[in-house]
Order: C-alpha cells, then structure tokens, then sequence
C-alpha cells in the first residue's frame, strides 16, 4: 500500500499542489461515475460526465452532496468499492434514527491515519513521544484517527478513550504523556483535575491536539496556561474520513487543509454559488483520494474563511478558520452532533407536543445541555410524582436518540417564549 504521508507535499508550491489537485480531481470523478450510481444520477440531472471536468476550474460544473443524500443513500447508496474491499465503518449520531456510514479501505484508513500524522507532527510530535489519545473509540471517528496517526509517527500511543479520569491522570504521570488527544472540554476538565490532584509537577504535557467541539480563545489560553502546554486545534468530519481534514500548526492561525487528498471551496448558502477567497460561507469538501466512500463537493453547512496567506511554518496548504457558525440548526455538545429535529422526532414519539427549547451553556469549561419542553394539558393536571416520571423517561428516550445526556425540564403549557408564532428552538450561551 502507498504511503500518502509524504510530508514534502506539505511545502509545496501552489502551482504544484494545484496540478496535483487536477490530476486526482480527474481520476476521482470517473471513479465516481463509474462505481456511485446515486451521484452518477446526480451528475446526469445536471447535464455534466466526465469528460467536462478538466481540473479543479471544473469543480462548479458538478452537483453538491449533502448530509440528506448521504441518509436517503444508506446504507450502501454511497459506496464506491465492493464490499468485500472495505475493512471498516465509522458512523455519526444518527438525526431520525438513521445514522451516516461512512466506509474504508485500508487504503482510506492509511490516508487518514497519514492526515492524523501530519497533525501530530505539526504539534511538534515526533518517535520519541508518548500520546494520550483520549477520544472516544468506537463508531465515533476521533479515537481511530489520532490513534492511527501516532502510530505512524512513532509515538507510544495510549488508547485511553475517554471518561475514567482517575485512570487517564494514573497512565499519564505514570508513562509521561507528551501529547494529549481529546475534546477541549475534556481536556480543560483533566486540567482541574490535575491540579485538584496536586499533579501538576508530575505531568510531561507538551501539546494537546483538540477538536470534535468548538472552544474559544479564551478557552484555549485557559488550558494552556493550567496545563502548561500548546493546544492546537484539527478539524474533521465523520462524512470526510475524520479528523485530520485539516490541523493548525505552531503559528496557531488557522488550520492547515490537506489539499493533495481534499480540495476545499467556499460558497454562499443560499445561491451554491462559488465565493472568492476570503469571503465567508459555507465551506464545501471534495476527497480526491477516497476509495469507499468518495465524496464530491459536501457541504459540511460550516461557516468559514480560506487564507493563502504565507504561513511562518512554512507549510503552503491553505487554511480555515475556526468554523465560525452552522448554515443549518446542528449544535455540537460535548462533541457531540445534536439537532433539534432529533429532540422534536423523540418528543412526538412520547406523545408530547413539539413545543420545547434547548438550553446550552458552558460551565467550569464544559457544555451544559437542557431541554425545556412543554406538558400536555392532560400531564400538566397529574401529580408531581407522575411529571416526574415524565421527566426522568424523556432523559432516557433523548440519550438513546442523541448518545448524550440531557437535563429535562418539563414545563407549563404555552410559557416557551414564540415569536412570530414560533418558538425559540435553541439559547446558545456559550461563548465560542
């Protein structure tokens, strides 16, 4: 198998990148064509075949892909290998009850462990490290592709997963972790446990390679400063390969894209149409070196800038800033995709009116999550202990829908706030 490592790429010229970009858009599309009859389909509506895409300029001429076509398309409508060719899935949370797979080979798994691997470097990670990956394992994405990635670095790699902080605080004194894989959130909750702990002279930290949630500067510098570390951030999506689509280096302005396996573009979300660069939109991917599941141009509903500023790292892959906002109504709590239409979907199912509100904040550096939802007149007229039960059967219901624990607070009739008729679905307190 290939090694797509290849971190020359990383300072390559433009004009280089691009020609590379050209030639892997190419062979990617007639890939497409050939083995995806859903995007074949697509692709015939608009009147285009392979033959009219030349090379990147050609990019415009091709359908968008979104989250709706990846779930009309489940679970195999998407897959361009035979079966028998992939060795593994991960999947997202799942909105209605129907989750997105995406699939690997080991050749996609070597690509995005590579990705993984030029994030860690890009951290000042090299053999002589030792890597406390402490992502969740599993269907979600973050745990394999850091993991991975060490691997190929060398490090000595710690498959922690996440929770069981008296375990992660006991191997990572015991074993000096250098580097530190995991949420921001949990990584600023390790920092308070540490120091309750009077750990803080024993731990070797040296960098920490956060992402799955959004986290603010100041919530940056916090960690930093309490862990006595360099916190970088990486970006992915399940849909994508994971993370490692892009990551941020030294300089700490953005992030890094890996453009010889994704080429990124930014559009207006109402039009689709093509933005400059430097404007802010929506933020688009298409993987140009994916077997199983090859995506062109998904939109990832990511609020962004793309930069070609010279970076000080000398590395020359464009860069994206911190998601800036959702095109849609997904929130991201405790990394955690969450939307509203899954809250709505279990209160129906419960026989409850869709009429509820979530709450998010972020306390001591981690989300908080409530959900006020609204008793039937008939509910509202029963015995505390019978609302209560209500309540405490709503957490259960919403934690298998969504993977995460929510608080429930069922309320009166007709007191969540409308306006213009309609209710106010989400109070986002956090800073971000």
């Amino acid at each position: 198998m290939a090694n797509y490592y290849q971190p020359e790429i990383e300072t390559a010229s433009p004009e280089e990148i691009r020609q590379l970009q050209n030639e892997r858009l190419v062979k990617q599309v007639k890939h497409v064509w050939d083995n995806v009859p859903y995007y074949r389909k697509k692709m015939e509506e608009k009147g285009v075949t392979p033959d009219d895409i030349k090379g990147v300029d050609d990019l415009y001429k091709l359908p968008f892909l979104c989250k709706d076509d990846l779930r009309e398309a489940y679970p195999y409508g998407l897959l361009g290998m035979p079966l028998a060719d992939c060795v593994r899935i991960h999947s997202t949370s799942g909105t209605t009850g129907k989750r997105v797979v995406a699939f690997y080979t080991q050749h996609d798994v070597d690509l995005w462990e590579d990705c993984c691997a030029r994030a860690i470097v890009a951290a000042g990670g090299t053999k002589e490290d030792v890597c406390q990956v402490a992502y969740g394992y599993g269907l979600f994405t973050g745990g394999s592709g850091l993991h991975g990635g060490s691997h190929k670095v060398g490090c000595l790699t710690l498959p922690m997963s996440s929770g069981n902080t008296d375990r992660q605080l006991q191997f990572m004194t015991d074993l000096g972790a250098t580097i530190i894989c995991c949420t921001p959130s949990y990584a600023a909750y390790l920092a308070e446990s540490i120091h309750e702990n009077g750990l803080r002279d024993q731990i070797k930290l040296k960098a920490g390679i956060f992402g799955a949630e959004a986290w603010s500067e100041d919530m940056r510098k916090d960690i930093e400063d309490k862990l006595g570390i360099k916190a970088y951030d990486i970006y992915g999506l399940t849909e994508t390969s994971g993370p490692g689509v892009a990551f941020e280096c030294e300089a700490q302005t953005g992030m890094h894209i890996n453009e010889d396996h994704f080429i990124a573009e930014i559009i207006d979300p109402e039009t689709g149409e093509v933005l400059p660069e430097g404007e802010k939109g929506e933020l688009v991917f298409t993987a140009i070196t994916k077997e199983a599941f090859p995506l062109l141009r998904y939109r990832t509903r990511d609020i962004c800038v793309l930069s070609r500023e010279k970076c000080s790292c000398g590395r020359t892959f464009v860069k994206m800033c911190k998601p800036m906002g959702r095109s849609d109504d997904m929130l991201i709590i405790r990394g955690v995709n969450v939307f509203p239409s899954q809250i709505e979907t279990v209160l129906l199912q419960e026989g409850f009116s869709p009429n509820y509100q979530i709450v998010v904040d972020r306390v001591n550096n981690s989300d908080t999550f409530e959900v006020l939802v609204e008793m039937t007149p008939e509910l509202f007229s029963d015995s505390l202990a019978q609302i209560s039960k209500a309540e405490k059967d709503l957490v259960v219901s919403l934690k298998s829908m969504l993977g995460i624990a929510a608080k429930v607070k069922l309320v009166a009739p007709k007191s969540i706030t409308r306006s213009e008729g309609k209710a106010v679905r989400v109070i986002d307190k956090r800073k971000i």
